[in-house]
């Protein structure tokens, strides 16, 4: 913990704790807390007036880390620490977010559309929200706005020390304890004011200075359940669920795990979810929710493109699409995240002024920072520009390049074309490492925005890596035709929210990237500094590779320490033409399979690293049901699996080595789909079939030998020295009582799915290079 974090969580408190249950303070007063406010930072004398709140926040922050005491009458004893309990003023506590996002985002089915309600969601989220406590460029838009719709009060009682965290979609803040309820109201109506259909919820209370360091406390104290009563009754199903949140056998460990500051956060968390699922709130000052969004729509009226309200107005753009007010709004702001000037006029001819009295301006979209932007400023700050922009051209200048429009575009690009990959990445063990590390407000602070920083940086790595500009050619669509020869950024970044990340890139890209991103990621989380408060996040618990990956070419080059945060990937290869709603859908599924395997393999051999599953989808009827069915049903047989997904990273590594082999040794394609449907005739038919193509291959047996059958395919009997190819055996676990026969799975199809992609032919291979020497010519 920075002593600069320190001094800001004692500003908020103090300013907390300085307002009271206080709606107004007269000039003098905030003066005095205004003073205060510059005089913290700089160790400098505090106004006499707030002497005493000051006192108070700094002896929260004296107590030291260790102290457990084993008793309440213990705690009591402590002459300082009661009367941190004794003093009766509140201090509050806000915490809220938008909800159901993805039914908001992905409600309309072209990528522009998506692309505006995630940027409006994030700017609401990173921009508009802080602007309230003062922070940001946008605070004297937000003062105003507050000042228009009946929160004038606010604007005296926020300040930017306030808030603990604003990433990853929700915001966690201190507040003034009278200002509790009018803040997450506030924090509701911006979000329903700026989106009008996004589904959004705040909830806050309010809680004694102690209670910050000790967590809930009972009044009188003496009724709260302390460590001997724990110990007594841990075996009551509900104390032993509320207390056991992580692996932790420790009872007074485990007690010290919930009592802190995370028990007020999940108290909130509890009370958020009682609010959004749409239940009353047991505070009469609230309804249920403040601002619902509804329209009301009509049978005889035209509907937008959502099919879910009534259209407002025409536009002239193509296909003289009808709006109504919520999709102009995504619309608008997808294309000035986009940059995309030629065709904005529509916005204000139709949804920027309507004529009542006078001229009354009813919405402005204000400007949307992209996520290209950010890249382009992460670029120039690790010295990559001229790496990145001439790789492929000596002569391309960055201004040069635009952002991709639409999939269409990326899909162009892409090898083979007309294929993009969507990348859906999550993070592993962030709530075990919360409940284990991080107890107080300015650790939660530091964590959020260490995690953010973390993620984003491996996005830009992998990106920077992997895709530098490509050329459009070939766009025959009249709408887009006017692009071809356009050098574009090949890539869309849907959002990057905490540790979540979705993009959509070129196909023959997709698995390196999101491979790349896992492994940046941990980087970039062990970069971070350690201190005595801070034990930082390298774990000294090693693993055995042999166990945890079936590949064996070579070892990863760490697991004798690993990162305790990880990331795990969903990668959906498909058609640029698929409906983004069902290929998110199925990213997800796939996302939640990698998340399934790097939890099991946590649990069984204390492997934290990432994973991967992915799936080429060729054609949108390929999968009825979901994935899981699709796997179960048509993938397998007995103890047959002709797929190996999902992967570790490392075993991603070498199944992309692998498809390098392939392409190596020239393995014929006909022969690769004639041994993959061969599969399913049985074990033993597929290992004579495989043994007959690879001897008469002319050249790279020696490298398939090696980097396929001793890789992926060794017995893991070790008196076995037969031949297993293409299988690899997975013997059940002693705990396993329903597997009774060893399974055996395959690389095969995942390597002849990907093979499309990885391996140009020559024809592609001649295509692209015409058209980059046209490029240089141009």
């Amino acid at each position: 913990m920075t002593k600069d974090s320190r001094t800001r969580t004692i500003t908020a408190l103090a300013w907390c704790l300085a307002w009271g249950e206080k709606h107004n303070l007269n000039q003098d007063e905030l003066s005095a807390l205004h003073q205060m406010r510059q005089a913290l930072p700089k160790e400098q004398v505090v106004p006499k007036s707030t002497e005493s709140v000051v006192q108070q926040a700094q002896r929260l922050y004296d107590i030291p880390k260790d102290y457990v005491p084993k008793t309440l009458n213990e705690l009591k004893e402590k002459e300082d620490y009661l009367k941190l309990w004794e003093d009766k003023t509140r201090i509050g506590l806000v915490y809220g977010g938008a909800t159901k996002i993805k039914q908001y985002v992905f409600e309309a089915a072209k990528l522009n559309d998506i692309r505006g309600a995630s940027a409006l969601l994030d700017r609401i989220n990173l921009d508009d929200i802080p602007g309230f406590f003062g922070e940001g460029k946008r605070s004297q838009q937000m003062r105003k706005w507050l000042n228009n719709n009946q929160f004038a009060e606010l604007r005296q009682a926020l300040i930017p020390e306030l808030i603990i965290y604003s990433t990853g979609g929700s915001i966690l803040a201190f507040c003034p304890a009278a200002f509790v309820h009018q803040l997450a109201n506030a924090i509701e109506k911006r979000y329903t004011h700026e989106t009008l259909t996004a589904n959004s919820c705040a909830v806050g209370d309010t809680f004694r200075l102690l209670e910050f360091r000790f967590g809930l406390l009972q009044n009188p104290i003496e009724n709260t359940l302390w460590i001997e009563e724990y110990k007594q009754k841990q075996s009551n199903p509900i104390i032993e669920a509320y207390f056991d949140q992580s692996s932790e056998s420790d009872l007074e460990e485990k007690f010290w795990q919930r009592k802190n500051f995370n028990e007020l956060v999940g108290k909130l968390a509890n009370q958020f979810t009682h609010r959004r699922n749409g239940n009353v709130s047991p505070n009469a000052e609230r309804q249920s929710r403040s601002y619902p969004p509804m329209f009301e729509t009509h049978p005889y009226l035209q509907r937008d493109e959502t099919d879910n309200r009534s259209a407002v107005a025409e536009t002239d753009l193509p296909g003289t699409p009808s709006f109504s007010d919520a999709l102009a709004r995504k619309v608008i702001v997808g294309q000035r995240s986009k940059r995309d000037k030629l065709r904005q006029g529509w916005y204000n001819e139709n949804f920027g002024f309507r004529r009542l009295s006078q001229d009354y301006e009813l919405w402005k979209p204000d400007n949307v920072r992209s996520w290209v932007s950010k890249f382009k400023l992460f670029l120039k700050k690790s010295d990559s520009k001229k790496e990145y922009y001439q790789a492929l051209n000596q002569t391309l200048k960055p201004y040069k390049v635009t952002e991709a429009l639409s999939l269409r575009e990326i899909g162009n690009v892409s090898t083979p074309r007309g294929f993009v990959g969507y990348i859906y990445a999550d993070g592993n063990n962030m709530g075990g490492y919360l409940r284990q590390h991080i107890r107080t407000p300015e650790k939660y602070r530091e964590f959020s925005k260490q995690v953010l920083d973390a993620t984003q940086n491996s996005v830009y790595i992998a990106l920077k890596k992997h895709l530098q500009p490509r050329q459009l050619n070939h766009l025959n669509d009249p709408d887009n035709a006017y692009r071809n020869g356009q050098w574009i950024y090949p890539f869309e970044i849907i959002t990057i929210g905490g540790d979540d990340v979705l993009l959509i890139v070129p196909a023959d890209k997709a698995l390196d990237i999101a491979k790349t991103i896992g492994e940046e990621f941990e980087r970039e989380i062990l970069k971070l500094p350690e201190s005595s408060e801070s034990p930082g996040f390298r774990l000294n618990t090693p693993y055995d590779p042999e166990k945890v990956h079936r590949y064996q070419g070579e070892k990863p080059s760490e697991y004798t320490s690993q990162c305790e945060l990880s990331m795990s990937a969903g990668v959906l290869i498909t058609a640029e033409n698929t409906p983004i709603y069902y290929a998110e859908e199925l990213t997800n599924q796939l996302l939640k399979s990698s998340k399934k395997l790097a939890k099991e393999l946590k649990r069984d051999y204390k492997y934290y690293g990432g994973t991967v599953d992915f799936l080429a989808l060729k054609a949108v009827t390929m999968i009825a049901s979901n994935i899981k069915d699709f796997r179960e049903e048509g993938l397998t047989k007995g103890n047959l699996k002709f797929y190996a997904s999902p992967y570790t990273l490392h075993e991603l590594g070498g199944l992309l080595q692998t498809v390098e082999v392939l392409k190596n040794a020239k393995f014929p394609k006909s022969q690769l789909y004639q041994i993959r449907s061969l599969l399913e005739r049985g074990k033993h038919t597929a290992i004579l079939n495989y043994r007959y193509f690879r001897v008469r291959l002319q050249q790279g047996q020696a490298e398939l030998e090696t980097n396929f059958e001793n890789a992926w395919c060794q017995p893991k009997d070790e008196n076995n020295h037969g031949n297993l190819a293409p299988w690899m055996s997975i013997k059940p676990k002693e705990s396993d009582a329903e597997a009774e026969k060893t399974i055996y799975e395959t690389i095969w199809r995942d390597l002849v799915d990907l093979y499309p992609f990885l391996v140009e032919d020559d024809q592609t291979s001649a295509n692209q290079g015409e058209q980059q020497q046209q490029g240089v010519k141009q």
